[in-house]
């Protein structure tokens, strides 16, 4: 039987006040996870009208990640220091503002920074809203509405790359950004319903009456500017090193100053972490075993799933001439089994199994679906030879799905929630934007070779296997087939096709590979716990 305190939220103007923010949060995290998916569906259209090069339109997607991960423990900083509410608010003018920008762009650069300022915007939603969530409501509520969190983000996932190929066919891929745009003034205009009474506010009264003498809250540390400078710069050069190696050759000048540069500002972010007294990343939690498994479950998403969200709609496309709308079809496979999977998770823990295990069968799925799929793949694939290996893959995600958030709280010390959050946020999005990046680059640099004998066939193609390579992993094999005559067009095509899908089996089995070690050491350290307690 529930209590008043498992059913009511709380610290809250009312429970019109409960039902705005749990609105505004969900409808935000609804928008954030298609500028992912989404984006990399509208990729093609937006390099067919640029005349873009893929390094350039792969910022589109890489640029909106690297901020989104860059600016999640600054931007929990800030909410802690100047109010969630603001924050929130904030964040919803700017990936307002930036989505209306990349709607209108008539420049790639202008794009790219467009998405790059939308990434800054979903960091402080985020950050601020999962705040607002938590000062709001408590008990079993707080439960249900974290659950209403993981099913809303599903459904972005799950609906981000068809809504992304519908919109882009029939009203262009500028009506996509468009409608981000409208979506998130929405949420924009649900900010003054929000309740005034959170922490940060506190906070900010807090510092308030110590300039006047008067008591209130304490002051807040303020933010770690040079963590936040050192890691955004670190994992920026990474980044950017790692999309130019393929282009540049992994053994220049420039790739190799700017993984150099990388390693250096990573390596002052660790020193600045340790020596400053309010790090922004605690890494003390690193003695933590089992924090750091639950850590790691993100990463195994990321190479297993994630990687898959912008890129395989592109394969689809070249390799088996799916439109932009039929290839986000095939995602749902991938991306739908994420709403009642979690269900699935509930009822398996009502039934008795722990929660290790649950992680557990999250990972197998999860490492079997990638190279299920890696044995899969062929040029001409059909929707029923993918459903197998995708539908794997999204309940080994949606199993684990919010679990991960809830139990990383329950690993660590209260005093240490939120820089816990704000680890697990941080290791997951920048995992995301390096994993994307290197999947990326590594399908450029494996179909190159294969594409350096194969065009030697084909003396009428005028192009060079660089260009070739980066049309289509961008998606488009119409431009490369233009010039071309067309008795050689299907040769051509069939060169093609079998390279990309010899590129793209050797990178999934690799992720295999890797997550299925990573597995093995998550269920090693959740078995610390288990271990002590029996001790006990």
């Amino acid at each position: 039987m529930s209590t008043a305190q498992d059913t009511l939220p709380r610290r809250t103007d009312g429970r019109r006040g409960a039902a705005a923010v749990l609105v505004a949060v969900l409808l935000a995290l609804l928008v954030l996870p298609t500028s992912v998916t989404g984006s990399g569906v509208a990729l093609p259209a937006i390099g067919r009208e640029s005349g873009a090069s893929l390094a350039a339109l792969q910022w589109v997607v890489h640029g909106y990640n690297l901020t989104f991960a860059s600016f999640l423990l600054a931007c929990g900083s800030l909410a802690d220091r100047w109010g969630r509410r603001r924050v929130f608010g904030g964040g919803a003018a700017l990936f307002t503002v930036a989505s209306a920008v990349s709607a209108v762009a008539h420049g790639i650069l202008v794009l790219d920074l467009a998405r790059a300022l939308a990434g800054v915007g979903a960091a402080a939603l985020l950050t601020s809203g999962s705040s607002l969530i938590g000062e709001t409501f408590d008990g079993r509520a707080r439960g249900r509405a974290f659950g209403a969190v993981g099913i809303t983000t599903g459904a972005g996932l799950a609906l981000g790359a068809m809504a992304a190929g519908a919109v882009t066919d029939t009203l262009g891929w500028r009506a996509f950004f468009g409608l981000h745009a409208v979506l998130m003034a929405l949420v924009w205009c649900t900010v003054p319903l929000l309740p005034r009474g959170d922490a940060g506010d506190r906070a900010v009264r807090g510092r308030r009456t110590a300039r006047t003498g008067h008591t209130g809250g304490p002051r807040p540390a303020g933010v770690d500017w040079a963590g936040t400078a050192t890691f955004s710069g670190g994992l920026f050069l990474l980044m950017l090193g790692t999309v130019e190696g393929p282009q540049r050759g992994w053994g220049s000048a420039e790739v190799l100053g700017l993984l150099a540069g990388s390693v250096v500002l990573l390596a002052a972010f660790a020193l600045v972490e340790w020596r400053v007294r309010h790090p922004m990343l605690d890494l003390g939690l690193l003695r933590n075993g089992r924090f750091v498994a639950l850590c790691l479950i993100p990463v195994v998403a990321t190479l297993s799933f994630v990687i898959l969200l912008p890129l395989l709609p592109n394969y689809l496309v070249v390799t088996g001439g799916y439109s932009g709308r039929s290839a986000g079809g095939v995602m749902l496979l991938m991306t739908l089994p994420i709403l009642p999977a979690p269900l699935l998770a509930t009822w398996l823990l009502r039934r008795g199994l722990a929660l290790r295990g649950v992680f557990g069968l999250s990972l197998l799925c999860l490492t079997v679906g990638v190279g299920w799929l890696a044995a899969t793949l062929e040029p001409g694939v059909t929707p029923g030879s993918l459903a197998g290996p995708l539908i794997t893959l999204g309940v080994g995600l949606g199993l684990n799905f919010g679990l991960v958030d809830g139990a990383v709280l329950d690993v660590v010390a209260p005093e240490t929630t939120g820089a816990a959050a704000g680890f697990l946020n941080t290791l997951r999005l920048g995992s995301e934007a390096l994993a994307i990046a290197a999947a990326s680059a590594a399908l450029v640099n494996l179909v190159r070779q294969p594409f350096d004998t194969g065009l030697k066939k084909f003396p009428s193609y005028d192009g060079g296997s660089g260009a070739l390579a980066n049309s289509v992993n961008a998606g488009d094999l119409a431009g490369p087939l233009a010039g071309l005559p067309a008795p050689v067009r299907p040769g051509f095509t069939a060169m093609v096709t079998h390279g990309l899908t010899d590129a793209w089996q050797t990178v999934l089995w690799a992720s295999a590979v890797v997550c299925a070690v990573l597995s093995v050491v998550i269920w090693l350290l959740l078995g610390e716990r288990e271990r002590t307690t029996d001790s006990r």
